[in-house]
């Protein structure tokens, strides 16, 4: 198990499943790993080694290198409303979004101009990530670094995911949400579609039905919530909607052409 050798303090706004998740590694890195969220979380976060606080003054007196904003895209802006953002100056801001473009835009708005802004996409969670985060993407776009000293603290935290081994994946949030519209939320359209067709398995299944089964069974064990963030937020999804439609119906004019070309015979 890899150790940190520059050890930083990590505070995790949004202390649930996925911030717990992301601290239990930070911290077994040899990080002092701060939770702060609406809930309380206290319990969990003595069990994983961290130190959770109340309010986020009370994190921020604790003076963490880093502030990882870890909420779902539906709810950054709300808490990014109610954080004490002023008290971010000379501070490296992450956050840990599934789309990309929104929260650079959001940050580089809100935040002083004098914190540091990195945005991330871990692509993997608590089930794919439980055991290895070994070869599993870890996407991130170094917007905003204000001076040489700072820099370092950025370098330290992305390290961070190459003791892990990830796929270090560095790419633009535009380059990101393009490829995402044209496959995360491709994949996870297409997984409730057919989950609307109630498809279950049957007794002549082949590989390719099975293969549509999994991807059913994977998506819809996402929130729509989660869903309904990556149209909303990601600028791109609603032409690849368009396209999807339109490769249906244009689909379906060749399949009636074909029909009636038959039918002239």
């Amino acid at each position: 198990m890899a150790t940190h050798p520059r050890p930083q303090t990590l505070a995790i706004i949004g202390f649930g499943n996925f911030g717990q998740f992301l601290a239990k590694t930070f911290v077994r890195q040899g990080h002092r790993v701060l939770g702060q969220s609406r809930s309380d979380y206290s319990t969990a976060a003595k069990e994983l080694g961290a130190e959770y606080f109340k309010t986020a003054d009370e994190v921020l007196d604790q003076n963490p290198d880093v502030v990882i904003l870890c909420t779902s895209i539906m709810s950054l802006k709300t808490v990014m409303k109610k954080f004490p953002l002023q008290r971010l100056e000379d501070c490296l801001v992450v956050d840990v979004c599934s789309v990309k473009e929104y929260p650079r835009d959001l940050m580089m708005e809100m935040l002083p101009p004098s914190a540091d802004i990195l945005c991330t996409h871990p692509m993997f969670g608590p089930e794919s990530g439980k055991h290895s985060w070994k070869d599993l993407p870890f996407v991130y776009d170094v917007v905003r670094v204000c001076n040489e000293e700072r820099q370092k603290v950025v370098d330290d935290f992305v390290l961070i995911w190459e003791l892990e081994q990830c796929s270090m994946v560095p790419m633009t949030s535009k380059e990101h949400d393009s490829f995402a519209a044209s496959t995360q939320f491709i994949t996870h359209t297409t997984g409730r579609m057919l989950a609307g067709l109630n498809l279950t398995s049957t007794p002549i299944d082949t590989k390719g039905y099975e293969s549509l089964l999994g991807v059913i069974d994977t998506t819809i064990k996402d929130s729509f919530d989660l869903y309904y963030g990556l149209y909303r937020y990601n600028y791109n999804s609603k032409s690849e909607i368009q396209r999807l439609e339109d490769s249906l119906r244009d689909l379906r004019m060749k399949l009636e052409e074909e029909e009636r070309n038959d039918q002239d015979q």
